[in-house]
């Protein structure tokens, strides 16, 4: 099976570069690559700094997505949850209330910023859903676990939903979720675990969050939740509609989805490479595949040959794995 289409074939690798809305995880653009098969369209968009055997699994994503296709859904719509950056609580209050979601994922513990603005930016949110809403945050590791004890108990007067990869380690995990009543998520850990059972043998976290892309793909995701034995929220890594198609059928194959799912964040995107994007409506998406725009792929291209480098040493990986 061909990793990608040959150079003289009619579908070759596209290259894109987005602006991004708000900064979210550093990056001001969102770049990558699409390709097409005889399933549809694939996204291939690992981030920067990760190399050719970790991207490998982004590339078998996208080759699952353009030449193999996804297993049939059991829904036809996905809850989504509002995705709040790491912004002032006057801009997190009209992003939560403008979103038509009853649930908010909020950014906290980014860099050269307080604890002080990470409650303040929680407050708002609160204040936004109301006392019904689910608020939950994501500190993307970057507490040790003393420090997550502490803000977390801070945290605990706005009725957390969960708090998602407070600290780094499965180990650090596990010893944060016996001193606190907030319940814990794993993401990260997951992500780069060569051995997702061990999160459950460690007793680490109290529900998984999957991405797709990372994971290697529909099925291998489907794989790792099995692994784990726990809840699944379903998450993106901040793609355009065909990276995010991925996502929402992995959410829509799972046997049980019991959380609002962290893929409505077309609009963290400054545009998007389909014309009917998979934006949410009322804190839901429909399950569909998005058509690609020749005209809005032509608009946001980017040079093709990082790309072309990145995705062949990711296919070597894949070759000789």
């Amino acid at each position: 099976m061909a990793v990608l289409n040959p150079p003289e074939d009619s579908n070759p690798l596209h290259a894109f570069s987005i602006p991004m809305r708000v900064r979210f995880r550093g990056l001001s653009r969102r770049e990558g690559c699409l390709f097409q098969g005889p399933a549809g369209w694939g996204e291939f968009s690992p981030f920067a700094e990760y190399g050719p055997r970790e991207s490998a699994r982004w590339l078998a994503c996208a080759r699952e997505a353009a030449y193999t296709g996804w297993p049939a859904p059991v829904r036809t719509r996905i809850p989504v949850n509002a995705s709040v950056p790491a912004v002032t609580p006057e801009t997190a209050h009209a992003l939560v209330a403008a979103s038509g979601c009853t649930t908010a994922k909020v950014k906290v513990a980014e860099p050269g910023q307080s604890d002080a603005c990470d409650i303040a930016r929680v407050e708002a949110v609160r204040d936004a859903l109301g006392a019904t809403g689910r608020v939950r945050i994501d500190a993307n590791g970057a507490w040790d676990v003393d420090h997550a004890v502490r803000i977390l108990r801070a945290l605990d007067r706005y009725d957390l939903e969960y708090a998602e990869q407070p600290c780094a380690t499965l180990d650090d995990l596990a010893r944060l979720r016996r001193r606190v009543n907030v319940p814990l998520a794993a993401d990260e850990s997951i992500r780069r675990a060569e051995d997702p059972v061990r999160l459950r043998v460690a007793g680490a976290a109290d529900l998984v969050v999957l991405k797709v892309q990372p994971l290697g793909g529909v099925r291998a995701a489907l794989a790792v939740a099995e692994a784990c034995g726990l809840p699944v929220v379903v998450s993106s890594a901040i793609e355009t509609s065909v990276g995010l198609a991925a996502g929402i059928a992995l959410a829509a194959a799972l046997p049980e989805l019991p959380y609002a799912c962290g893929l409505g964040t077309i609009g963290l995107l400054d545009a998007d490479l389909s014309d009917a994007p998979l934006s949410p409506r009322d804190g839901w998406i429909e399950v569909r595949t998005p058509s690609v725009s020749p005209t809005r792929l032509a608009s946001h291209a980017a040079p093709l040959a990082p790309w072309a480098e990145r995705a062949a040493l990711a296919h070597a990986q894949l070759e000789y794995a």
